[in-house]
């Protein structure tokens, strides 16, 4: 019993010290280094939704979409987001129980599309943005050429699967000016969980 209490000790020792030390082994790294292993880690559409009274988008003093109560999503795209990462995102906001069951008055209980309320889309590629110093860098967001087609079926999919009236978006590239009124408040965010994020889990 002697024997191992002194072969693990040095284990111990070794664990603590590795565990001590590890935030500053890893400010040691080269910079590019840690980026690129900040950008791997992270790979998934993301989308804040906010549960509202009301909201719009305005472009140029012209106001371009406008809903009542229901859903306001600002989508985030990923570099290496694909198809399922955009079914995933829609069938999760569409099916989120935000909203309060008025017949039996219990929370959190219906969804969007349950209370027949509307979803107000907003591209905002800033989501996937972090400081380079003080500056914003946004190089794991998806390049616009490919982002705008990629965005425009997002919102497709969204048409398709509830009431195409009942979803608005903006204007992909313009400079919005994005109003609304939050109830609750109830913000919540919400990445996609497409089969690459689940083999990173796994690794991880």
């Amino acid at each position: 019993m002697q024997f191992q209490t002194q072969s693990l000790w040095p284990c111990r020792f070794v664990c603590v010290c590795l565990g001590n030390n590890y935030n500053r082994i890893r400010t040691t790294l080269p910079n590019n280094k840690r980026k690129i292993s900040k950008a791997l880690r992270v790979r998934a559409m993301r989308a804040v939704v906010q549960r509202v009274d009301s909201a719009s988008v305005e472009v140029e003093g012209r106001t371009v979409s406008e809903i009542g109560p229901g859903l306001l999503v600002l989508v985030g795209i990923h570099d290496s987001d694909s198809d399922a990462d955009a079914d995933y995102i829609c069938r999760k906001v569409l099916n989120m129980r935000l909203f309060s069951n008025e017949d039996t008055a219990k929370a959190w209980d219906h969804s969007v599309m349950q209370k027949n309320y509307q979803v107000l889309l907003v591209s905002q590629f800033t989501l996937y943005g972090f400081l380079k110093g003080n500056k914003p860098d946004f190089h794991v967001a998806m390049a616009p050429q490919r982002a705008k087609p990629f965005y425009a079926s997002l919102v497709d999919r969204f048409r398709n699967a509830y009431n195409a009236d009942a979803i608005k978006d903006g204007i992909f590239g313009a400079k919005m000016k994005v109003s609304l009124v939050n109830d609750g408040p109830v913000t919540m965010q919400l990445d996609s969980q497409s089969p690459k994020n689940t083999v990173d889990a796994a690794e991880s």
